[in-house]
């Protein structure tokens, strides 16, 4: 629909809608972070837009989901189906990403295109996936079976395609990090060397055995593996224990191994992550900060004018390019901004002002209509009675909310205790009837579409715990199942949740998990990734290997998991036979096994037996466990140092301080302690008032007030905090300086202490 208004608007108007199309596109690119280069001519600058349309981004990740997903249907198949249709669908997602290609080629400069390395990739894989596809189905047609070894490929497309640009960024800095990580790495594995031939000497002709009879550390390559499970504390202390049961003495050999390759070279693995980490990161968001003010110059310049001795946006200008850039944004909201954008109401924007657009489009306001309860309407005169206003200011109080968090408490305790007890069981229908009489006085006191609205999570959440346990409870009573039994059970404990939403250090921190959420979700992409390329992989190298048999199963070959090579190990024993390869989510599982790591070793050395196949569960250790989860650690470390500590920023200041001085706000206390309003299809309303009575009298109930900090994220934390040490008039460097930033700009050449804290 924004792509239509755009074609009727650009084909009413001439020169000049095309300069604020453009300018639309810079300002839009800066909202959202993007940094693709795009031709300036009226046509490429609609295909840019419906490049940028969410349909066509919706789409893009739609097909990525497909071809990912075509693993479950593939031999080693999850739910088999046949090679014609996941090759046609293959071939579909392929097309797709072509056409997602072909239509990027028509955007941006040619010359940009052909140097871009993402491009490079999509097109070299498309390529040889259909090379692949080709190759599979003629041999297939002549029942040679041969292996699909472009389905590893597939990731590329999640990564290369500019909508991922978060995972990209993660992965960049995953390779900007690898230099400093690779000497740490061969200095642990030298120390692991050292230590395995002093182990060798120490131990090799002693004639000790291990607990399965076999020859204790008489050959090097098993020494250095066993030595290097040691590091990740799996099998502590069994390989010890052969040397600790013949000398005491041996113990001290383990205990120093320990002490410096597990917690000494481990922590400084985490250290030299985190500092190149951070560094990287810094040096990205300094990039994106100086990208954004680029962008927004370049904007500002195509529609500037002249007033006085110097140039500005003028009012009517701003309005349509807010408009284009947020087509649907109410006009009291579109008011306030301009309030906030023209300070001096002088008819024109400044420079420094329209610099902000961008973030001030980017925070959440919520425009507000203060409703009445609808028994206020239908009996005054008994809603406004002494007795219902003691009601509702009771059921308004601190104390209301405290006696049921108490009363929650004691239903906990009611749990846990012995349900067959009579009294047990008939309390619980008491602590139902007060939950029940809480919602009842709650729709009493507060507006009822209010209660219900969007942003009422909490009250939701308890309305829908307690019609599921009634649905569900009934339900269980009539057809006597457990597990609808367990679903009650379940529903009764997520009343707890309600105590973290009301104790305020918890809300703290359950609110800095929500900030740092979306960025969360971009590791999960980079885990999603490497974990696909190991599992495809591994079941092209060990499906079969190892077969699940229902564990009531007592013949010989459900004994060793289909597999006479496990006899008598460990691996039979506890019945570890669904840990296999043998399609994507046994793998995915397995894999995920591995990056806990307890009992790794023996999964891995009793599924293969090949002291080749371990090189790729040792290598999926390093890329995993010691490189990405320690990013991973570096930056929960980062997001908690920076949401945890950084106050409102200023942009979100000023339309704050704006809305309290058009006396339109409505704080976040008064939103929990009562007046419970909801956002509203609100009528447009001005801002034509001076004072404050002429002001609420042309609002007509409208009230405004900060949403919810989802726009908060880690990225965009760092980018306000780069950005606020930015002079609003610093013109900043050219376009090629910025994208040849390097991190080691950031930091001072000659470090003292002060500087470097």
């Amino acid at each position: 629909m924004f792509f239509f208004e755009i074609e009727r608007e650009s084909a009413s108007g001439g020169g000049e809608d095309q300069n604020l199309l453009l300018a639309a596109a810079y300002v839009s690119d800066a909202q959202y972070n993007r940094n693709v280069p795009f031709e300036t001519s009226p046509r490429a600058i609609r295909l840019y837009y419906f490049y940028n349309h969410w349909t066509m981004q919706v789409a893009i990740y739609f097909f990525i989901c497909v071809d990912l997903s075509l693993a479950l249907f593939e031999e080693p198949a999850l739910f088999p189906l046949p090679f014609l249709a996941t090759s046609l669908a293959e071939v579909l997602c392929l097309t797709a990403f072509f056409g997602r290609l072909v239509h990027f080629a028509k955007v941006t400069p040619q010359m940009v295109f052909w140097k871009d390395m993402k491009n490079i990739c999509i097109m070299v894989t498309i390529v040889l996936t259909l090379i692949d596809l080709i190759i599979y189905g003629s041999l297939e047609a002549v029942n040679v079976h041969s292996v699909r070894w472009s389905r590893a490929l597939r990731p590329v497309f999640l990564i290369n395609f500019p909508e991922s640009r978060q995972i990209r960024r993660t992965f960049r800095s995953i390779r900007n990090t690898l230099p400093d990580i690779l000497y740490v790495f061969l200095l642990f594995m030298f120390s692991v060397l050292i230590f395995s031939l002093m182990a060798l000497k120490l131990f090799g002709d002693r004639g000790l055995k291990t607990v399965e009879g076999l020859p204790y550390f008489t050959n090097i390559l098993d020494i250095v593996f066993e030595l290097y499970v040691l590091v990740t504390t799996a099998n502590s202390p069994d390989v010890m224990m052969p040397a600790y049961n013949f000398n005491w003495w041996y113990c001290l050999y383990f205990i120093t191994y320990t002490i410096i390759n597990t917690y000494i070279f481990m922590s400084v693995f985490l250290a030299v992550v985190y500092n190149n980490y951070r560094k990287h990161l810094k040096n990205e968001i300094r990039k994106l900060a100086y990208l954004k003010r680029h962008k927004m110059i370049e904007a500002f310049n195509i529609l500037k004018v002249k007033v006085g001795t110097e140039f500005v946006v003028t009012e009517a200008q701003w309005r349509r390019l807010a408009k284009v850039v947020a087509p649907h944004i109410s006009s009291p909201h579109l008011e306030l901004l301009l309030r906030i954008s023209d300070e001096g109401q002088k008819g024109h924007v400044d420079k420094v002002s329209f610099l902000r657009l961008a973030d001030l489009l980017n925070i959440q306001v919520v425009t507000i209509n203060i409703r009445r309860h609808p028994l206020e309407d239908w009996m005054p005169r008994v809603y406004r009675s002494s007795a219902s206003l003691l009601v509702q200011r009771m059921v308004r109080h601190r104390i209301f909310v405290w006696v049921y968090d108490v009363i929650i408490l004691i239903n906990a305790i009611f749990i846990a205790l012995d349900e067959r007890n009579p009294f047990i069981s008939y309390a619980e229908w008491l602590f139902l009837s007060l939950y029940i009489i809480e919602i009842l006085l709650k729709l009493y006191t507060y507006e009822p579409r209010a209660y219900f609205g969007r942003r009422q999570g909490t009250h939701k959440m308890e309305c829908y715990v307690m019609v599921g346990f009634l649905f569900f409870f009934f339900l269980a009573r009539k057809y006597n199942s457990q597990q609808i039994l367990d679903i009650v059970l379940i529903l009764r404990i997520l009343r707890l949740l309600r105590i973290i939403v009301s104790i305020q250090r918890f809300r703290v921190i359950v609110t800095t998990l929500i900030n740092i959420g979306p960025t969360i979700l971009t590791f999960g992409g980079l885990v999603l990734v490497v974990y696909y390329v190991f599992a495809i992989i591994g079941m092209e190298a060990f499906h079969g290997k190892v077969r699940f048999s229902d564990p009531n199963f007592t013949s010989p070959d459900a004994l060793v998991c289909g597999n006479p090579a496990l006899k008598d190990s460990a691996f039979a024993r506890d019945r570890y036979c669904k840990n296999n390869f043998n399609d994507l989510a046994s793998s995915f599982i397995v894999l995920m096994e591995l990056t806990v790591v307890n009992q790794w070793h023996n999964i891995l050395s009793e599924t293969v037996h090949s002291q080749a196949a371990k090189l790729y569960f040792i290598g999926f250790h390093i890329v995993v466990v010691i490189l990405i989860v320690n990013i991973f650690i570096a930056f929960i470390l980062e997001a908690f140092f920076v949401a945890y500590s950084l106050e409102k920023s200023e942009v979100e200041t000023a339309i704050e301080k704006k809305i309290q001085e058009l006396g339109v706000g409505i704080q976040e206390e008064e939103m929990q302690d009562g007046m419970l309003v909801d956002n509203v299809d609100a009528k447009d309303s001005g801002f034509s008032g001076d004072d404050g009575d002429n002001k609420r009298k042309d609002l007509k109930g409208l009230y405004f007030r900060i949403a919810s900090k989802k726009y908060r994220t880690v990225d965009a934390l760092l980018q306000q905090m780069f950005e606020s040490e930015i002079a609003p008039e610093e013109e900043g460097p050219s376009l090629d300086e910025i994208l040849n930033f390097s991190p080691g700009d950031l930091y001072p050449k000659n470090p003292n202490f002060e500087n470097s804290a």
